[in-house]
């Protein structure tokens, strides 16, 4: 069995590369850091190791290396004839590596079984999204390529901090994840991949990991970065931080009690289990790399304002996350592009056009009017402190 995985990073080889491995897939990595691929085409073996109250070490060995840029002609090879493709490229880039998976479904052999395609990013039906950059880059050609592939929507949960600069290939986790994958799409056909979760509808498993743990992960973050604390695990250490961030996932857990039915003490042993692992001592994860890209974590749909939006739509007010909110927009992180990004829209733009400008609430929804106010309050703030 062969699995392509685009994205060679430290979640590419951490996370997917190593339970496809697991499971015993030859795993061809792609991935246009040309040092990266350089560095793994040279090794035989990598080391990861989990930390937490259950460490132990994998050593991931069967895997080639692909530099998706340089050498796409053999990318596509690889994909025509691979049995799973996979993406752990961040959302934003799903639509460059798009057009190689089509090509390579052009290239399918027809007696090959359909390839079994999953986007595994933070990120909502992240799979659909690769599935129409594929049609785009396609066209008309489109039609006859999708009877080549299954596309199945998939949630991941995984801890990957930011690594050593010592530690090469070898990649630390922590001993928690989740892989959960839509099992509509494939029908009897579904991938062997013990570790994974298959499930018949996935959209409430994407939410609650979205609403949860990326919500509160980066409300760690975003408290402890106001309180000048760089390590997550030493902010959610802090009581006050902890009880901020476990108000906030108290009100994104009455959001999804409510929409998916789950039930309450699932949903709390969930809570409870996520406040854990942002405090494992054992990850050496910052605020600064947690909390980065507050623009995209702002929007409209995201871990902050997706949530509190549906709450307000539903009449409740969703006070925790509106400090979460004022949090994120204080982060102010130089080296970030979206931090920059963030404060000069904060300084040039009213309250008004700043929250339809980053969370995409317009007016009249029952959320903007206390995003203004959020909004408004930190501009006085900065103004004040010229």
């Amino acid at each position: 069995m062969k699995a392509v995985h685009f994205g060679a990073g430290n979640i590419g080889r951490g996370f997917v590369g190593l339970i496809l491995h697991n499971a015993g897939y030859e795993v061809v990595f792609a991935d246009v850091n040309a040092e990266l691929i350089d560095a793994l085409a040279a090794a035989s073996s990598y080391d990861v190791h989990e930390v937490g109250l259950s460490p132990r070490t994998w050593t991931v060995d069967n895997f080639r290396a692909l530099n998706s840029a340089s050498d796409e002609e053999g990318v596509v090879a690889e994909i025509a004839s691979a049995d799973i493709v996979t993406t752990a490229v961040g959302p934003n880039i799903l639509r460059f590596v798009a057009p190689l998976i089509g090509r390579a479904l052009l290239a399918r052999p027809a007696g090959l079984a359909p390839l079994q395609v999953m986007a595994c990013e933070n990120a909502i039906n992240a799979t659909d999204a690769l599935r129409g950059h594929i049609e785009t880059a396609l066209g008309d050609d489109f039609t006859a390529a999708s009877h080549r592939a299954v596309f199945a929507n998939t949630a991941v949960d995984r801890i990957v901090p930011g690594q050593a600069p010592d530690a090469g290939l070898n990649v630390t986790v922590e001993d928690f994840f989740e892989w959960a994958i839509e099992s509509g799409p494939f029908g009897e056909a579904l991938p062997s991949i013990p570790e994974a979760h298959f499930v018949p509808e996935l959209a409430p498993y994407i939410e609650r990991k979205l609403f949860t743990v990326n919500t509160g992960h980066a409300a760690t973050a975003y408290f402890g970065a106001a309180e000048g604390i760089a390590p997550v695990a030493e902010a959610i250490a802090v009581p006050e931080i902890f009880a901020k961030v476990k108000a906030v996932l108290e009100e994104t857990k009455t959001l999804l009690v409510a929409k998916h039915e789950f039930e309450p003490a699932v949903q709390e042993a969930y809570l409870e289990k996520n406040l854990q692992r942002f405090a494992n001592p054992y990850l050496p994860d910052t605020v600064d790399r947690v909390g980065r890209a507050p623009m995209r974590k702002l929007s409209r749909h995201e871990r902050f304002v997706g949530p509190a939006a549906e709450l307000a739509e539903r009449g409740t007010r969703p006070t925790a996350l509106l400090v979460a909110i004022r949090a994120a927009l204080v982060f102010d992180v130089p080296a970030d592009p979206e931090s920059v990004q963030l404060q000069e829209i904060l300084g040039t733009r009213s309250a008004d056009e700043a929250v339809v400008e980053v969370t995409g609430i317009e007016p009249g929804h029952p959320l903007f009017d206390d995003l203004v106010q959020v909004f408004g309050s930190v501009q006085s703030e900065a103004q004040s402190a010229r």
